[in-house]
């Protein structure tokens, strides 16, 4: 297969892969057209993610129904579970997957402590040399950070039977969409959790690091409302002496990236800078105040995305709270109608307040994160988290 035809591909692949699995089909059937092969080559792609965990499945029901008793010992249920323990940790149950890697709920096994991690592994059928290094970098990236609105690396290795993987503390928390609407918390509450975040990204871009996939999925926020930024699969580094190892550039042009949080340079395939960050907490931030996305994106060609991205002007967000619109729900299982009345009641106010209130400096601050060029946004993450904070004061 050439590099062309490998990028188209994975294109195709990384956009299928964030679509819910009854609306898949038809998204291939216009994304390949009457390349039967193209399909063929991308459906294989998304069998070998959904197999991915079939090394642990098989026991992964009987594992949860142990796991209150894992400090007995492990017995003939220790060997018929064997292939299910990476280092000194028994896996529990799937927490989350993306495009190379799943991550598992992890116990100690070794009875020196309690403790529970999040586990990512390299999926079986997806350990191609790309993947492995990319992997690792991630790796690399999380040992060289110490930052509280960032998850923390524990430990790494490989498998027996050579995957690598990583330990992780395990967040419990909600998506911070998620968390921020089930709390119903106002415009000034977001705000300051939305600074955390800001936080979180300035301190990777001082290392040298652009994330390139900020999205709530990414973003968990715990009972105490701590915000927890996690996943740094795509992310670029911009110092060649911080990464494991060396991608290849024709690979690392490929357009890695979740289509409704990714800057016009990601769709484009353009250089990315710290800026990409930043347009994509400005979407972010869209989506938190207001509930609606900047663009609509859904089943729409890899091409027609990039037009849109790059060319269209998002509404206000003091405008769109007025729309009545449908969305997906968080978790992407079910339709919704998001009205004026529901963005107001899941932000504690009434649609007049709230549109007074993002009317009276918010809309600037947000739409300048919005812009199409790069050098038009703010020069950091730390600036236009200090416009936020002007505004609060």
């Amino acid at each position: 297969m050439t590099p062309e035809r490998w990028k188209l591909v994975e294109e195709i692949f990384y956009s299928a892969i964030d679509l819910p699995p009854n609306e898949r089909a038809a998204f291939l059937g216009g994304a390949c057209g009457n390349d039967a092969e193209l399909r063929e080559q991308v459906e294989h792609l998304l069998n070998c993610d959904e197999r991915a965990e079939g090394f642990i499945t098989s026991a992964a029901i009987q594992i949860s129904q142990t796991e209150q008793t894992q400090t007995e010992p492990m017995g003939e249920a220790g060997v018929q579970f064997f292939r299910r323990r990476i280092g000194v940790y028994q896996l529990v149950r799937e927490i989350g997957r993306g495009g190379m890697g799943s991550v598992y709920l992890g116990i100690r096994s070794d009875r020196q402590f309690g403790q529970r991690a999040a586990i990512k592994v390299v999926k079986r059928g997806m350990e191609t040399d790309f993947i492995i290094r990319r992997f690792k970098n991630e790796r690399q990236i999380l040992a060289s950070f110490n930052h509280p609105n960032i998850a923390r690396l524990l430990d790494g290795g490989t498998t027996e039977d050579g995957l690598p993987y990583f330990v992780m503390e395990h967040i419990e928390g909600l998506p911070i969409n998620r968390y921020c609407d089930t709390l119903r918390l106002p415009i000034i509450e977001r705000l300051k959790l939305f600074r955390q975040v800001c936080a979180a990204v300035q301190y990777a871009h001082e290392h040298q690091i652009i994330h390139r996939d900020i999205k709530p999925g990414n973003i968990l926020v715990t009972g105490d409302g701590i915000p927890k930024l996690l996943d740094f699969g795509i992310a670029k580094i911009l110092d060649p002496d911080l990464a494991y190892d060396a991608l290849d550039p024709t690979v690392t042009a490929m357009r890695l990236m979740t289509p409704d949080y990714a800057s016009p340079e990601q769709a484009n395939g353009d250089p990315l800078t710290p800026a990409t960050d930043q347009y994509s907490l400005g979407v972010l931030l869209y989506m938190l105040l207001t509930a609606h996305r900047p663009y609509h994106l859904r089943n729409l060609l890899p091409h027609e995305v990039a037009r849109i991205i790059s060319e269209e002007k998002p509404e206000l967000p003091s405008i769109v709270i007025d729309r009545i619109e449908e969305t997906l729900s968080i978790d992407g299982q079910k339709i919704i109608v998001l009205t004026p009345e529901t963005v107001g009641r899941d932000r504690s106010s009434s649609p007049e307040s709230l549109k007074r209130e993002l009317a009276a400096g918010i809309d600037d601050i947000v739409m300048q994160a919005l812009q199409k060029q790069p050098d038009r946004r703010y020069a950091s993450v730390h600036r236009f988290s200090e416009d936020i904070n002007r505004y609060l004061q």
